[in-house]
């Protein structure tokens, strides 16, 4: 009996309370790079449906149906032959949007987000004749595999800030710039967000505070206040110990 209520019992309780299994990303492009200091671009054969036609059975079926089942099975080819060609279609058009997004964005490649280009979807339609929406079904929940990490293909396509001279920078790379401000700033005496507009100003990015900060709220960084307040926070109960030891205070110890 003693056994039988064992055997009832979970070894993991909380697993009842917990979230779904995390399922990893799997990368539909992949990127290397090349010998002669180019980039090639490859469909992850792992993440493709892999789907085939039985000729040879369908031929076999067909030779000893009635008419009726003939035609029956003829539908049937007809209608699995269109779904392999859509399949293939489908990742030729992924092939070849990313390629293009690879082209476009080689700099961020080479030398990290911060030259990440502005980009929009118009962009890489018109290089390879195809229409916007298409463009964006295909990019929707792509992932591509690139040297510096997996990023969905949708992460290439950002706005563009204006610089006092030269071309746009994406917003992608002036979050980039904020969070490397933020963390090299005096913790005692944080930036403001209108601080940080003169910084990046300094670097010939224009942009308004309040760009600033909706930035760095999609960031997770606090605002300087909130910053200053989690840092005294932090320091305040260090300080009460370390008066409370000046003042010849003791822990009781037992006799």
């Amino acid at each position: 009996d003693m056994a039988a209520e064992l055997r009832r019992l979970d070894p993991k309780p909380g697993r009842a309370f917990g979230d779904a299994p995390i399922q990893p990303l799997v990368a539909d492009v992949i990127v290397r790079a090349a010998s002669d200091g180019s980039w090639l671009v490859e469909l992850n054969s792992d993440a493709l449906p892999r789907v085939l036609v039985n000729h040879s059975y369908a031929a076999k079926v067909s030779a000893g149906a009635r008419d009726g089942d003939k035609t029956f099975i003829s539908n049937c080819l007809q209608n699995a032959n269109w779904l392999t060609k859509s399949l293939e279609q489908r990742s030729r058009t992924i092939l070849k949007v990313a390629s293009e997004i690879v082209r476009l964005q080689d700099a961020f490649l080479d030398k990290g987000v911060e030259h990440l280009k502005p980009l929009i979807l118009r962009d890489v339609a018109n290089d390879i004749s195809m229409h916007e929406s298409t463009i964006s079904r295909v990019t929707a929940n792509k992932y591509v595999h690139t040297p510096r990490g997996i990023f969905e293909l949708k992460f290439f396509f950002s706005s563009g800030i204006n610089r006092t001279f030269g071309e746009e920078i994406a917003s992608e790379s002036v979050k980039s710039k904020i969070k490397t401000i933020v963390g090299k700033e005096d913790v005692k005496r944080p930036y403001s967000d209108q601080k940080i507009v003169e910084i990046l100003r300094t670097q010939e990015i224009d942009i308004a505070r309040r760009t600033v900060a909706k930035y760095r709220e999609q960031l997770g960084v606090l605002s300087s206040s909130k910053r200053k307040k989690l840092l005294l926070s932090i320091e305040q109960p260090s300080t009460s110990i370390h008066r409370g030891r000046t003042a010849g205070t003791r822990s009781p110890v037992a006799p």
